[in-house]
């Protein structure tokens, strides 16, 4: 009688394929429920740590840098030992950093608390790799689905800023601290549903050092369309959502005004994954991830209009449904742009590159706030919205143009 474990090394019936998707989708619903926690709160808990409050989005920064700098190393080790085992040591080190910012929060120690960052940073490396989880398993016909119901999972995600709400006085000394107790628990919680997860470890082909050259892969047009959606649809939904928390307390709106927000944004982040996979069949991945452009668009206009809590909500959720677009449009064209001895070095750069220009935004988010204010970062974020209607307008004209000569 098979094991998960001993499934590791066995090819997956379809059955435990759409099982390890749905598994994959629980964890990724307790990755980013724990995200959208940490991101109600970090700004606020660095504001009140930091002397310099210009800096009060440093810890938030720190993940992102942490997910930059493990995401190739991650992806390398999951090569080597599997994607189970690697995202158990990623959940280990996310644990870990949970801890530590308990610590920090209870001895009143931004450094410290920017050090647990980034340890539940580092962890954030490896959860992001659950989607391509997903399409590694799923059988072709299934992949953009697959992928779009692991970021499914996600929607569970939108009770993380009330948990972040409710939360924080559970520990009625340390403001906040309560927060990563229950981030703690979700920890915990991933690591006992990864026992039930059994994808096979990579074989032979896939541990090859063969395939073209890194260089060669990121050259090819339908690789750079990619990395450009998924680069500017996840930084301007980190840059404009990571100073929200800080405009809408500087608009005088408490912090369960400010969690509400977040947790519509997050749902709208998510929820529309149930369906974007059949989209992407219907009218094809760059219509899609255009759909996603003009709304985070849409969302700039909107944040314009005024200070009001509605602005924000509506905001909030047009800015969660472009990212949707655009994130699993651009992971989607990401895997047609490898073989198997290339997957873990061409999803490594990928995500490289993401999430370095999103710990950049990040790490501006507070400063931009603090120096040019709200309104001028919303009229920041169009010329890069334009950039990705441009690439995908010459990715659509280049596929006509290839499908006429075909004729």
């Amino acid at each position: 009688m098979s094991t998960p474990a001993d499934s590791d090394s066995a090819a997956p019936s379809p059955a435990s394929r759409r099982r390890n998707v749905i598994l994959l989708a629980l964890c990724q619903a307790f990755f980013m429920t724990s995200t959208s926690a940490i991101v109600t709160s970090a700004a606020l808990i660095g504001h009140s740590l930091a002397e310099d409050k210009a800096l009060a989005t440093l810890p938030l920064a720190m993940q992102f840098i942490a997910v930059m700098a493990v995401t190739a190393p991650a992806s390398l080790l999951m090569k080597r030992i599997g994607r189970r085992d690697g995202f158990t040591v990623g959940v280990c080190i996310g644990l870990a950093g949970a801890v530590l910012a308990i610590v920090a929060i209870g001895n009143s120690d931004f450094l410290l608390f920017c050090l647990a960052c980034l340890l539940i940073g580092a962890f954030n490396a490896f959860g992001q790799y659950y989607r391509f989880a997903a399409a590694d398993t799923a059988e072709h016909a299934f992949k953009s689905r697959a992928i779009s119901l692991v970021m499914a999972g996600g929607v569970i995600a939108s009770i993380g800023p009330l948990l972040a709400s409710f939360s924080k006085d559970l520990l009625p000394d340390d403001v906040f601290a309560g927060v990563y107790v229950m981030i703690a628990i979700l920890y915990l919680a991933s690591l006992a549903t990864l026992r039930f997860v059994a994808i096979p470890r990579p074989g032979a082909e896939e541990r090859s050092h063969g395939g073209r050259p890194l260089h060669r892969i990121m050259r090819q047009p339908l690789f750079i369309t990619a990395v450009l959606g998924g680069m500017i649809g996840y930084m301007l939904m980190s840059l404009l959502m990571a100073s929200t928390p800080l405009a809408m307390h500087g608009a005088g709106h408490g912090f369960f005004d400010t969690a509400q927000v977040i947790q519509w944004h997050v749902f709208a982040m998510f929820a529309p994954a149930f369906f974007t996979g059949h989209l992407i069949r219907r009218f094809g991945t760059p219509i899609v991830m255009a759909a996603g452009a003009i709304l985070i668009a849409a969302c700039v206009a909107i944040n314009l209009g005024g200070f009001n809590l509605a602005y924000f909500w509506i905001g909030g959720i047009a800015l969660g449904v472009g990212w949707c677009f655009l994130f699993i449009g651009a992971t989607t064209l990401v895997t047609e742009t490898y073989s198997p001895a290339e997957k873990a070095k061409t999803q490594a750069a990928n995500d490289f590159l993401v999430f370095g220009s999103v710990a950049c935004a990040a790490l501006l988010s507070g400063i931009l706030h603090e120096w040019i204010g709200w309104r001028a970062m919303n009229y920041a974020a169009l010329p890069f919205v334009a950039i990705v209607l441009i690439a995908l307008f010459a990715m659509l004209r280049a596929r006509r143009r290839d499908a006429g000569l075909a004729d």
